[in-house]
């Protein structure tokens, strides 16, 4: 393993993307790998100023404004961040990418979905990643999960549930058109075996 690896998080909040990204990051390190973890948005200074806007910001933000931020913010991150990082044969592991805006701001926004993805395919001159792993889950279990952790939620946490339902139905279909880059996983099952799931699928790639 001496090339650069790009592996992405999908799926909507509260689906233990965070905890799967870290278990990867570890098993990945124990392999001798230099791993860089990541996020969208708010991977870059750039972005972090970016991700206060369209998750924290209290007053109206556009369904089209939103879409153009986060495509800003992708931009940013993959040209100084996730190219270079590959570019010196690292790993890159990333909750959210492009996948996130067609589902979030296509769907749930009800914006013109390929309209969003080549808005995002634009933004990062194409770049695409090596796997994406999309952890499915019911958007009833995963807010009451969201609720467990008592925290505040952030603009897009706090929508309805109908929006959380079209959110989860466009990442299943992104799935089911691109099955060569997705992994689906059900994010009901224990942890542990979603890891060996994903190092599994991981081996599959790089071979």
């Amino acid at each position: 393993m001496t090339r650069g690896l790009w592996v992405t998080f999908e799926g909507g909040d509260g689906t233990g993307k965070t905890t799967q990204a870290t278990r990867l990051e570890t098993w990945l390190r124990e392999q001798g790998r230099t791993v860089v973890r990541t996020r969208e948005p708010g991977g870059t200074e750039v972005g972090v100023l970016i991700r206060d806007i369209v998750l924290h910001h209290r007053g109206e933000v556009s369904p089209r404004a939103e879409a153009l931020l986060y495509a800003a913010d992708r931009a940013q991150h993959v040209a100084t961040l996730v190219r270079p990082a590959l570019a010196r044969g690292e790993v890159v592991i990333q909750d959210r990418y492009f996948d996130s805006s067609v589902a979030y701001q296509g769907a749930g926004r009800v914006l013109d979905a390929e309209q969003v993805r080549d808005l995002s395919m634009w933004a990062t001159e194409g770049a695409l990643p090596d796997l994406t792993v999309l952890l499915d889950l019911d958007p009833a279990t995963a807010r009451r999960r969201l609720d467990a952790a008592d925290k505040p939620f952030d603009r897009l946490e706090a929508e309805k549930s109908e929006f959380h339902e079209r959110v989860r139905s466009a990442f299943l279909a992104l799935a089911a058109a691109d099955p060569a880059r997705f992994l689906v996983l059900d994010a009901a099952l224990p942890a542990d075996e979603l890891a060996v799931a994903v190092r599994a699928r991981l081996h599959h790639v790089l071979s």
